[in-house]
């Protein structure tokens, strides 16, 4: 084993990870806000939202991700091409980061239900006595509780979808994990890098399991 190679590519090395951590942070924050938006919808008094939202959340969660990851790939140019009548040019970061989007939507959306599930329906009612509308008793009152208890589970799927980025090299996508891979090849030392890849993606969930666990302390009622 020779593990020189890796100080001198480190620089192409770098960008591969920070490709991958901006996957994770706006995959996780479209996540949240659409499995938000979901969450509400399967607790809606509406049997036609309840129905939209939970067939969406079944669907998605009976797939793969690598599978999604392709469709949202070729679907996503033919979809903009279809609506602007152009050949907009549509990069393969964009592609992924649509299919992580709505992919982990679902399973975001079953994290908010739980949470919001769990505060004593009690609030609710007190708050809508006292005059608050439905949207302000979410907003003010339910929600910022619902996001306490359940910031552990948000961001223990937020490690998941850390990992699970490196499946963007099924469109050629330069991760991190991808960048390793091709500089290996280059370099001709392909286990040497692929070993520091390894060592990469296990110090940062480890270390934010870590913090999970700090959390889930923190907030313990």
């Amino acid at each position: 084993m020779d593990f020189s190679s890796i100080l001198p590519a480190l620089p192409g090395l770098q960008d591969g990870l920070l490709l991958t951590l901006q996957l994770t942070a706006l995959g996780v924050l479209g996540g949240v806000v659409l499995g938000t938006l979901l969450a509400l919808m399967r607790l809606s008094h509406s049997p036609l939202l309840s129905k939209i939202a939970g067939l969406y959340v079944s669907y998605f969660r009976s797939i793969p991700l690598l599978l999604v990851i392709t469709w949202f790939y070729l679907a996503v140019p033919f979809i903009l091409r279809w609506i602007t009548g152009s050949d907009t040019p549509v990069g393969a970061f964009a592609s992924c980061l649509v299919a992580f989007v709505m992919f982990e939507a679902a399973y975001f959306c079953e994290i908010v239900r739980a949470g919001i599930q769990s505060i004593p329906k009690g609030q609710m009612g007190a708050a809508q006595a006292l005059g608050m509308t439905y949207g302000q008793c979410m907003r003010l009152i339910i929600l910022p509780q619902a996001f306490r208890k359940m910031t552990p589970l948000l961001l223990q799927q937020s490690i998941i979808l850390f990992q699970d980025t490196s499946l963007v090299y099924t469109v050629g996508l330069m991760d991190f994990l991808n960048a390793a891979r091709s500089r290996g090849d280059i370099t001709g030392q392909p286990h040497e890098f692929l070993i520091f890849a390894g060592l990469v993606y296990f110090l940062v969930s480890f270390s934010a399991s870590l913090a999970v666990k700090r959390l889930q302390k923190r907030f313990a009622l």
